[in-house]
């Protein structure tokens, strides 16, 4: 997930050119419970849709076109134009200026962790009715619901889940004639278990490793879920004070800390840089063992030709992750609200989500396709590893990612500087999280 700096976006909404999108001045007025204004929109008008998301992957760009044209074989008097900028900070400043510059796209991606800071600028359209009465909001799991509601209203439907796993090589566990992680969450390996697997996969050559046991968990994104298994949180229940500052949270960081600094089992983030091999290239090649990492990396993994697996992270006190992806959203002041509607309802239909899910890219957010029914619908050999199908009560259970939960984005520069100073430096543990306490809670104290 990448960070939002509100200086930097700033400076991007006076710099960068609008593209001319949902052009007109006037916004559509909603109605007072919700549902989209569809005066003048009959089922024959003909109408053009702005429709704007991001270039991170060549699979998701294709399943975007494909399911488009089968949009609008199914809708012939909608035409849907799809355009693509890259992603991260700078996909955000583009949207933000052309926010402001009443130039939105009817519709368009936006990133869990910008959802509420664009609600709160009443910039989305609310579509509470639609989910609601058309059924789709009694079918999405529970971490879905929480993060497309804001205040029990929704702007936005998720386009799907993904959560951190553990992936590991089964022929580096093999040749140690060691059991490969849990994928049943019930069987989830306490930290002690887990450490004591990853020191007997360290393999050295003298004072070098050239193995290492595990990596990814210093990435705050896996962070957060060791936390969670902690019965900890970056934040309170209410979401108005840092949790940071916490014996779980602690315990927690201290643990992972010493995997490297400790015990050795795990490299820094420069080995990557400086062997020219990605994570996944690392965990085929046999540099690591076992990789903390999204789900999403099933789609990469999947596809590279070596045995892989897939666990559930191993736990404190209770086997737990967290789910979020991006939304598909409606501009407030888009001229086709109904029309804007329909594809938000379809980005959200099986038919669509299902191509994603069979290549591994994605997670299904709707409880219908958890049923045995419809665990058949996307379970895929090839993609899905032997065991695949026991990781299914961590992903229906998984908690909200608490960042898309918040309207300030501050907050994760500010914790992941700290949290680096941590990791790669020799900042103490009990002035990190100090540190963090303080400038998180001015953050979220300025934005209530």
């Amino acid at each position: 997930m990448k960070k939002w700096s509100i200086a930097a976006a700033s400076l991007l909404m006076l710099t960068l050119p609008l593209t001319a999108c949902s052009s007109g001045d006037e916004p559509n007025a909603n109605t007072a419970s919700g549902t989209p204004n569809n005066a003048g929109q009959g089922e024959d008008e003909q109408v053009t849709l702005k429709f704007m998301g991001w270039e991170v992957s060549p699979l998701e760009t294709q399943s975007v076109k494909h399911g488009l044209e089968q949009f609008m074989k199914q809708n012939p008097n909608i035409k849907v134009e799809y355009t693509t900028i890259p992603g991260g900070t700078q996909y955000v400043a583009k949207m933000q200026a052309m926010v402001l510059g009443d130039e939105a796209p009817d519709v368009f991606f936006l990133q869990s962790d910008y959802y509420h800071d664009f609600v709160k600028r009443d910039s989305l359209l609310d579509i509470t009715d639609r989910v609601t009465n058309e059924g789709i909001a009694a079918d999405l799991i529970d971490s879905a619901v929480k993060l497309s509601t804001v205040d029990g209203k929704y702007y936005g439907i998720e386009s799907c889940i993904v959560a951190p796993v553990l992936y590991y090589n089964k022929d580096l566990f093999d040749k140690a004639g060691l059991a490969y992680p849990p994928s049943d969450p019930a069987k989830a390996w306490t930290w002690e278990e887990f450490a004591e697997v990853a020191k007997k996969l360290t393999v050295k050559n003298g004072d070098k490793a050239e193995q290492y046991g595990v990596f990814g968990l210093e990435n705050y994104y896996n962070l957060i879920a060791a936390v969670m298994s902690n019965g900890g949180d970056w934040f309170t229940d209410d979401l108005k004070q840092s949790a940071m500052n916490t014996a779980e949270v602690k315990e927690v960081l201290q643990a992972v800390s010493d995997l490297r600094k400790k015990d050795g089992v795990s490299p820094e983030g420069k080995l990557l840089t400086n062997s020219g091999m990605s994570a996944a290239q690392m965990l085929q090649t046999g540099k690591i063992a076992m990789l903390a990492d999204g789900s999403w990396a099933l789609q990469e993994l999947s596809g590279m030709k070596f045995n892989v697996g897939v666990g559930v992270l191993p736990k404190f006190d209770e086997a737990v992750t967290h789910g979020q992806a991006h939304l598909h959203v409606a501009s407030a002041k888009t001229k086709h609200p109904e029309a804007a509607w329909k594809l938000i309802k379809f980005l959200s239909s099986e038919e669509y989500q299902l191509q994603n899910v069979k290549a591994g890219l994605w997670l299904p957010n709707h409880k219908s396709l958890y049923t045995e029914e419809g665990i058949q619908k996307w379970l895929t050999e090839g993609v899905h590893p032997a065991g695949f199908k026991e990781l299914i009560p961590y992903f229906t259970s998984s908690l909200t990612y608490p960042y898309a939960l918040l309207s300030s984005q501050k907050i994760q520069e500010d914790t992941t500087a700290e949290l680096d100073k941590f990791f790669l430096s020799d900042q103490p543990l009990d002035q990190t999280v100090q540190n963090i306490e303080k400038v998180v809670n001015q953050s979220l104290a300025a934005n209530q």
